[in-house]
Parts: structure tokens; sequence; C-alpha cells
């Protein structure tokens, strides 16, 4: 993310958000674990959920480090990108199925 507006993931950074609010990081720190551990899903079907849902929030950092994680845990380059296709779809689907929404409103309109 060199050239980027968003600022490099640094261990300054870590320490910061770790020291700054000690308790609270470690909640989260605890949170994250629990629930990219392995349970009803697998490990690696989570880090694919996710890596689909960082492209769906935009969020830079997530992508990065939620495909490194899934590619650790056995995710292969097509299983990543299969991935980031349905949550394509899916943010996709979202802005075709509020049409309704548009679609009502004109009606609405049309008979007033």
């Amino acid at each position: 993310m060199s050239d980027s507006v968003y600022p490099p993931m640094t261990p300054e950074v870590a320490r910061m958000r770790r020291e700054l609010v000690p308790d609270t990081y470690a909640a989260w720190e605890q949170f994250s674990k629990s629930v990219f551990s392995a349970g009803a899903l697998d490990e690696k079907t989570k880090q694919l959920i996710a890596v689909a849902v960082a492209h769906v929030t935009q969020c830079p950092y997530c992508i990065k480090g939620h495909t490194k994680a899934a590619e650790r845990k056995g995710a292969t380059p097509e299983e990543i990108m299969e991935a980031i296709w349905v949550a394509a779809e899916m943010r996709a689907g979202g802005a075709f199925a509020h049409s309704a929404i548009s679609l009502g409103a004109l009606s609405a309109h049309n008979h007033e």
C-alpha cells in the first residue's frame, strides 16, 4: 500500500493500539481469535468469508491480512478469487434488489 492514502500498518501502530486501551485491545484480540477458530466452519472457510466481506467493506488492511491468512489456512488463489466474485455479486445484487424501492416509489407516484 505504498503511495496510498492509507498509512502503513506498523509495529508502532500495533503498540499504540495495545498500550492506549489495553483491556479493550485484549478483549478484541480474544474475540478475533475466537471468531476465526475452527467451529462449525473450518478456519479456511472463515478466512474466505473474511476475504469476501473485506472486499464489500472495502477495507484494504482487511483485504491484505485476510487474503494472506486464507492462503496460510490452505486456500488456493482460485478459491480466494471465487470468494471475491461472490462478494462482488452480493454487492451488485444489493443494488439490484433495492431497485424495488425506486420502482415502488415510481409506481406510487404514477398512481397519485
